[in-house]
């Protein structure tokens, strides 16, 4: 193998795939990144896999001699994100041992490799179902989303999202058990394909966070999915993702939404975030609980905490409100993550009693439902 490429490229796609090493290998080339340098098409290719997800990138270059080998991750990142700026080569032998020689204008580095034969390839499906995707709906789905995945390991397919496609466009859903985010995104190219299959998969949340990283880096219009029993895999440009599928039945979640409410307020998003940014400072010392009374004739909201031995807070916001007073009380993360993950000037919240669910929802073209679970408190 040889090659000339540049080191802002190679540094950039190295970092990217990087996210894909296993940090504890099962076996020593897991924590190596696959380079295939083709002379015919001009072109690096970088691979990485910790055998659930996959990164596949490439990048232009100008290769001399062909050729394929791994070299470890951590070490040829480290060495390449310190090189300096300009045209950096690479050249390896046909050594048992791979060693590869790094040129740049500062010095030279020998790295040492593994043979290719033992890099497990990535998975392609060549007979699962395919669709076709808006990488603008694929990403609002996500970030409207991911953050409401469980953390919890034991709740394997609470990890992940839950993406199904309709005729009219895509669903997205995850839960802890404490909360649920469904984002519902409206896409005209979705819309006009009723006869494309029904994507209905669940995937880690990991893998979907690096996707949405890959594609505002990047940037791209559109993206195709294929998808079997086991994996899924998002391709397009000269980036491709891979992920294996979460087991098991994804709790039906659309009946959790109550359908009515006796409670509606609509409060200016950003005046209600920065309120609970500043109470969360003492609730942080109170199990993260912020009371919220619901004050229908003076149309406000008081936050209030109350931390013994610590300190207390009380903050008033002016909002909409319809219905009888009310005091509920939440946890103030759940609030927050959900007020960030909305970006409309203003957020509509609906509710019915202290201890049934509450339903937040941007006032925009999102739909959106952020679903929250109050907290019981003992007067």
């Amino acid at each position: 193998m040889k090659l000339v490429c540049d080191q802002t490229h190679l540094n950039a796609h190295l970092s990217l795939v990087s996210r894909a090493v296993s940090s504890r290998p099962t076996h020593p080339v897991l924590a190596n990144v696959l380079l295939k340098a083709d002379a015919t098409a001009q072109r690096v290719l970088l691979s990485a896999f910790d055998l659930s997800l996959g990164i596949q990138t490439s990048f232009p270059a100008k290769v001399e001699e062909s050729g394929i080998l791994t070299l470890p991750a951590k070490l040829l990142g480290d060495i390449v994100s310190r090189l300096p700026e300009g045209e950096i080569a690479l050249e390896s032998g046909s050594d048992p041992s791979h060693v590869t020689t790094i040129t740049s204008a500062s010095g030279r580095y020998q790295v040492r490799g593994m043979g290719a034969e033992e890099f497990p390839e990535l998975p392609k499906i060549e007979d699962g179902e395919q669709a076709h995707l808006s990488a603008d709906a694929l990403i609002d789905g996500l970030r409207g989303s991911l953050f409401a995945a469980s953390a919890d390991e034991t709740k394997q397919v609470l990890t992940g999202v839950h993406v199904s496609l309709q005729p009219d466009g895509l669903e997205f859903a995850a839960t802890d058990g404490h909360r649920l985010a469904v984002v519902q995104t409206i896409d005209a190219e979705d819309a006009e394909k009723a006869d494309e299959p029904n994507l209905d998969v669940t995937v880690p949340a990991k893998a979907l966070q690096e996707l949405i990283k890959m594609l505002d880096r990047q940037g791209s219009n559109s993206i195709d999915v294929r998808f079997d029993q086991g994996q899924v895999v998002f391709e397009w440009a000269d980036q491709r993702i891979t992920s294996r599928l979460l087991e098991g039945q994804y709790p039906n979640y659309r009946q959790l939404v109550p359908r009515q409410f006796a409670h509606q307020l609509t409060i200016d998003r950003r005046l209600f975030l920065s309120a609970l940014e500043r109470i969360s400072v003492l609730a942080d010392q109170k199990n993260n609980i912020v009371k919220v009374e619901l004050d229908s004739v003076a149309q406000q909201i008081t936050l209030s905490v109350d931390a013994q031995d610590v300190g207390s807070g009380r903050e008033s916001i002016p909002a909409q409100i319809t219905g009888d007073g009310l005091e509920i009380a939440f946890n103030v993360r759940y609030l927050l993550d959900g007020l960030k993950a909305i970006s409309t000037p203003e957020v509509q919240m609906q509710l019915n009693t202290p201890t049934s669910p509450v339903v937040l929802s941007p006032l925009g073209s999102l739909k959106m439902t952020y679903l929250v679970m109050p907290v019981q408190v003992r007067s």
